[in-house]
């Protein structure tokens, strides 16, 4: 047998849709490398499992803004119904008329000085007088100085209560500072407006943000390992389909032979009978096995059509679209290469089932990690720029000049919060054991089935060989009893047995080379995908 060694190329393809149903449409044969890829391209579940990458993606990205400080502005507006005063209203009265009262105070006081003051001039003037008149010596001096009467006539002339309307007016100066100062005691804090900036930098939080970036990288590599198990299902579904069609075409490839085979009998006969040499029980004989070979047919033109439409369903197409496969018409399935053996230590790496298991494993041991971190303390750079109206750095004023700016650094040391975060830890320490636990099972599982694939790929060839054989001598059978039946020394019940061994002999050819093509379809799938 003529053996075609067929490598199956496993790669993601770029076709589109309307590109797919050209293809399709235009005639062109589809090989089992673009059913894979146009299964792929139009898969929800793969698509799905490359959305979940997606968002891993963006997870590790937002795992890594944590290294970096947070910047933030906050605005805020609050009304106030009422007004704040810092004084009462008592207090407020008597700041408003301020100058009134000290201008009472000073006139009174005034008055009363101006009142003592003429008292005692009088007094003063008058035993000035009574000194002049009693004593000879001053009068004549008196008389003898105009100075003297100018002077004493000046003091008696002066009127002491006049000295109260020197003091000046300081009631409206002094009320006008009253009322500045009690304005300044009553600030307008209806309307308030805050602005602020923050900025905040991590130091040290536990080792937080560098286990949740590790934990991060892991979920995108789960997430891609997910994807894979999902891509080896679409590969082998979609292979299967495949050669399901190639088996059927074939066999109905069969049954038209099978059926032209028993047709030609059927002249063959009619022909023995004319001579004598049969009868007509030969006649219905093989009239019976035509119609089972029409209805052989029957039932195989059915089977690709509905396998066709399988496919088409798995490749994205429409379920009434005209396909032609590349192996459609080959005279022999084509054998696929054996392969390489692996060590069990590269299958466990290569299948997404271990390689899931063991980043679970990874992620909940660097999540006991993240957890053990609450349990530490952090340490934090802050900086902040504050703004409000009204604001009090020189009064109250309600302006926006000026601003604050403020820095320092947060401790924050947890105590106690009732073992609620050791717990966790503990907790995530359980999962990831729970998952190593589940990763030696899975690699047990592997192991067998593994060794159960390789088994059955071997008895496939085997099987392909053994009928190979067997397909072999019932052709030489079949050529044999045709030759004797032409030369009259075969019966007809020999040359259908003949004709039903070839049959059978050629259908479980076609059945071992589709068994082969998927036991090394599902012992690549065991041993991980390349």
């Amino acid at each position: 047998m003529k053996k075609i060694i067929l490598l199956s190329i496993l790669a993601m393809g770029t076709l589109t849709a309307a590109a797919q149903e050209n293809a399709s449409y235009n005639g062109q044969a589809l090989t089992l490398d673009d059913c894979r890829q146009m299964a792929i391209q139009q898969s929800n579940e793969l698509q799905q499992a490359r959305t979940q990458i997606e968002m891993a993606s963006y997870d590790r990205k937002i795992a890594l803004a944590n290294y970096f400080p947070s910047v933030s502005a906050t605005g805020a507006y609050l009304y106030n119904n009422r007004d704040i005063a810092l004084i009462s209203n008592e207090q407020s009265a008597i700041l408003q008329n301020a100058g009134t009262l000290v201008q009472g105070q000073m006139n009174a006081y005034t008055a009363g000085v101006s009142q003592q003051v003429s008292t005692a001039m009088q007094q003063k003037m008058t035993q000035l007088m009574t000194a002049i008149q009693t004593n000879p010596a001053l009068a004549a001096e008196y008389m003898g100085s105009p100075m003297w009467q100018t002077v004493l006539g000046m003091l008696q002339g002066v009127d002491p209560s006049s000295l109260a309307g020197l003091v000046p007016n300081i009631a409206d100066p002094v009320n006008a500072i009253g009322a500045d100062i009690d304005k300044s005691l009553h600030p307008d804090l209806h309307n308030i407006w805050v602005g602020a900036v923050t900025v905040q930098q991590p130091l040290f939080v536990g080792g937080k943000i560098i286990y949740s970036n590790q934990m991060a990288a892991l979920a995108q590599d789960l997430a891609q390992s997910r994807y894979d198990l999902k891509y080896a299902d679409v590969v082998v579904d979609v292979d299967q389909a495949y050669w399901q069609i190639i088996s059927i075409a074939n066999k109905k490839k069969l049954a038209e032979s099978y059926v032209d085979l028993l047709h030609q009998m059927e002249r063959d006969v009619e022909a023995a009978i004319a001579a004598g040499v049969a009868t007509e029980s030969d006649a219905l004989q093989v009239k019976v096995k035509a119609n089972e070979a029409e209805m052989m047919l029957t039932k195989a033109s059915n089977g690709l059509v509905l396998a066709k439409m399988l496919l088409c369903k798995r490749i994205g197409l429409p379920l009434e679209s005209e396909i032609t496969l590349a192996d459609e018409n080959l005279e022999v399935i084509p054998e696929p290469m054996c392969p390489a053996t692996k060590s069990m230590e590269d299958i466990y790496a290569s299948r997404p089932e271990t390689r899931s298991l063991t980043l679970a494993s990874q992620i909940y041991d660097k999540k006991a990690k993240v957890v053990r971190a609450d349990m530490m303390p952090k340490v934090a750079l802050t900086a902040n720029y504050l703004v409000s109206n009204p604001n009090a750095f020189n009064g109250i004023q309600n302006t926006w000049n000026g601003g604050m700016f403020t820095a320092g650094v947060m401790v924050n040391v947890p105590i106690f919060h009732g073992l609620e975060t050791l717990n966790r830890y503990k907790k995530a320490k359980a999962e990831a054991t729970l998952y190593q636990s589940q990763l030696a099972d899975a690699k047990e599982l592997i192991d067998l089935q593994v060794t159960q694939q390789r088994k059955l790929f071997g008895e496939a060839q085997e099987k392909l060989s053994m009928t190979e054989s067997n397909l072999e001598s019932a052709e030489e059978n079949l050529r044999k009893a045709t030759v004797g039946f032409e030369a009259g020394v075969v019966s007809t019940n020999t040359v259908l047995g003949a004709q039903t061994a070839w049959l059978s002999a050629h259908s479980e050819y076609i059945d071992a080379g589709i068994e082969l093509q998927m036991a090394a379809a599902n012992l690549n799938k065991a041993e991980g995908l390349n």
